[in-house]
């Protein structure tokens, strides 16, 4: 063997693996997008128990791996991600013991099951069960049960009464005219600055301040819809660090993430509105968001780092793909009622758009620098027609990313 053989061998089989890795990454993403586009994902969703108890059964065609968002202990409101699970139709029903309404929606490329759970109630336990026993697919077990139980030899029957009979599950849940629970959508809402850092300098406003005013203001724009969940990363002038916030957007299962801000110029020529998104360069700082029980880090059953590595990638770019869709729709809502910057749609590597499965822009809403910009954004009324545009722009997004599912 000549000197430097044995390197360049090892480089062969160290590319041979890594194509072996891609193509494997390939027919497993080939095959999950079949079992989605033949049956959707979930075949049924069932339920059954009482107050001691209850439990909904998910039917799937094909494994999966839950993201607990919410186990309901603090708010009632229970939230489960199903990653690479489709749920494009949606489904939703009534009460049934400690759930009073529940509904399973598309979350990015995962299925999201919200529950409004009884008081003192939470998700206890969940888990995978694989084809067994004469059936023929894979099952989603969630079990919902109180908090504190009140008299310990009552729960001790009612354990004894589950280990010997199994819960009754019901198939046919939904009422012909039963209220249902709204689907809605999460949109966190980041208010740029706050606290020990005011931003941007104008010449009558800290930056922070306007963030702030206008991040309420897109609240209530949203809410008047009802058909959101609003979640604002801060709302008051405090300081939250740049990581907690793409951590509440996770949090909170977020569907997009705005973060507002007031931009500042070297001359006070500069002005116009202009929207971020995540650039290519700083893509792989977004591992430092992705914890061990994230879904789709758990996807490959092979342990194998380089399918893992691809898996994520793929992930990535699917939400940078959606990141990019809004920050269009953004800019063409804002057009005309405001001024935008010749290149409007730019792309950076700020930290608040690094959460690799939440679609997220930064919105720089004007030049505090610029007194024509800073002007409108004192303003309370044109900001607020800048702040309606923004939520015309997530009513369209919305629509039209429920249009593209339900094909």
């Amino acid at each position: 063997m000549t000197p430097g053989a044995g390197g360049i061998f090892r480089t062969i089989r160290g590319r041979a693996a890594l194509a072996c890795a891609i193509a494997a990454a390939g027919l497993a993403a080939v095959a999950a997008s079949h079992a989605a586009t033949a049956s959707g994902g979930i075949l049924k969703v069932r339920i059954g128990g009482d107050t001691a108890q209850t439990r909904i059964v998910i039917d799937l065609d094909h494994a999966t791996t839950g993201k607990l968002v919410a186990d309901g202990a603090a708010d009632g409101r229970a939230v489960l991600l199903l990653g690479d699970v489709s749920a494009a139709e949606g489904q939703q029903g009534v009460a049934q013991g400690l759930v009073k309404r529940w509904a399973v929606d598309q979350s990015g490329g995962a299925a999201r099951l919200q529950m409004d759970l009884a008081r003192d109630s939470k998700i206890k336990r969940r888990f995978l069960l694989p084809p067994a026993d004469g059936v023929d697919h894979y099952r989603y077990v969630v079990d919902v049960a109180p908090v504190a139980p009140g008299d310990p030899r009552g729960a001790v029957k009612l354990a004894r009464a589950a280990a010997a009979a199994p819960i009754a599950l019901r198939t046919n849940f939904l009422p012909a005219k039963a209220p249902m629970l709204s689907m809605k959508r999460t949109v966190v809402i980041d208010a740029g600055h706050g606290g020990h850092d005011p931003g941007a300098h104008g010449a009558e406003l800290f930056e922070k301040d306007i963030n702030l005013a206008a991040a309420l203001a897109l609240k209530a724009r949203l809410e008047r819809t009802g058909r959101y969940r609003v979640v604002l990363t801060r709302e008051a002038d405090v300081y939250i660090p740049l990581a907690d916030r793409v951590r509440i957007a996770q949090r909170s299962g977020a569907d997009l993430f705005i973060s507002l801000h007031s931009d500042s110029g070297p001359t006070p020529d500069l002005h116009g509105a202009s929207v971020y998104t995540l650039s290519d360069k700083a893509a792989m700082r977004a591992t430092k968001f992705v914890s061990r029980e994230d879904w789709f880090m758990k996807a490959s059953l092979t342990g194998d780092r380089g399918v893992r590595d691809i898996l994520f990638d793929l992930t990535q770019r699917a939400t940078k793909n959606r990141s990019a869709a809004f920050a269009e729709a953004l800019v063409g809502h804002i057009d005309g009622r405001a001024a935008l910057l010749r290149r409007s749609h730019r792309d950076a590597g700020f930290e608040v758009l690094l959460a690799p499965e939440v679609p997220a822009v930064l919105l720089e809403m004007g030049f505090v620098s610029n007194p024509a910009d800073e002007a409108m954004l004192r303003d309370p009324t044109r900001r607020g027609r800048l702040m309606n545009a923004v939520g015309d722009s997530i009513d369209d997004y919305f629509a039209e990313t429920t249009r593209l599912a339900a094909r």
